[in-house]
């Protein structure tokens, strides 16, 4: 099992286009862990903005009756891909992962997310 530093080192290391890395509490908005980002890129106002879109999906599937749970949100920019990833075993949180959308393989960085939620240890 890994504790937070350990997963976001290994989430930026190990994923190809990587370039940031999160892991936030979509109650409060409040990231509880960040690794990479620029100072034209704050990773900690970026994952206080992506509990909005937790918040409003939640709240949609909700009106629409689907009792169903996110496995992940993707956001497709010119540049740059966003991937949310709830949690299972830690409700209220998730994992963000910004990648430079010319370097990265989509398919590969949610496999390597996905396992590296199943490390990760809170």
């Amino acid at each position: 099992m890994a504790n937070t530093e350990t997963s976001l080192k290994e989430a930026l290391a190990s994923i190809e286009g990587a370039t940031g890395a999160a892991l936030v509490d979509y109650t409060s908005g409040m990231a509880l862990g960040t690794i990479g980002g620029s100072n034209s890129f704050d990773l900690n106002v970026a994952a206080a903005g992506n509990t909005d879109v937790i918040r409003a999906k939640l709240r949609t599937m909700e009106h629409l009756g689907i009792k169903d749970e996110i496995e992940d949100i993707l956001i497709t920019l010119g540049s740059q891909y966003h991937l949310i990833r709830l949690l299972k075993r830690q409700n209220g949180l998730f994992l963000y992962l910004v990648l430079d959308s010319g370097r990265a393989n989509l398919a590969m960085a949610r496999h390597q997310l996905r396992k590296i939620e199943a490390e990760l240890e809170i």
